[in-house]
């Protein structure tokens, strides 16, 4: 059987699409889809993907009115959780440890749940 590969896209409605897209990239570091075909696009790093439909009536991603959720990984989430901070933005760090790794939570400025996961392949060394 023939697979996908992994996520080419992530494509979502937003109030504000411009003004969103550079939060994400000024405080995640997600470079801009390119505005010509010279232009290199985001990159991200290989790694494990969780695909998770949840139950409609979940709590998992905050506000019930939204319907979807994000999870980026990334190396050292406590430098990531300091770096958000600095910025003015509200990050809860799960202090629990988990099998899978480590793992924070913030909301974007139009109240989309993104979730941070330091995987343990990847931890930061302390």
């Amino acid at each position: 059987m023939e697979k996908v590969t992994g996520i080419g896209g992530f494509f979502f409605r937003a109030q504000a699409p411009d003004s969103l897209a550079a939060w994400y990239r000024d405080n995640l570091g997600i470079a801009l889809i390119p505005k010509s075909y010279d232009e290199p696009a985001w990159r991200q790093d290989a790694g494990v993907t969780a695909f998770a439909p949840f139950k409609e009536d979940t709590d998992y991603f905050g506000n019930r009115a939204k319907s979807w959720m994000i999870n980026f990984r990334v190396r050292d989430l406590d430098a990531m959780a300091v770096q958000l901070r600095a910025a003015g933005i509200a990050v809860a760090v799960d202090q629990q440890s988990y099998p899978n790794g480590r793992f924070a939570r913030l909301y974007d400025p139009e109240g989309n749940a993104v979730e941070l996961w330091q995987p343990i392949d990847v931890a930061a060394p302390k």
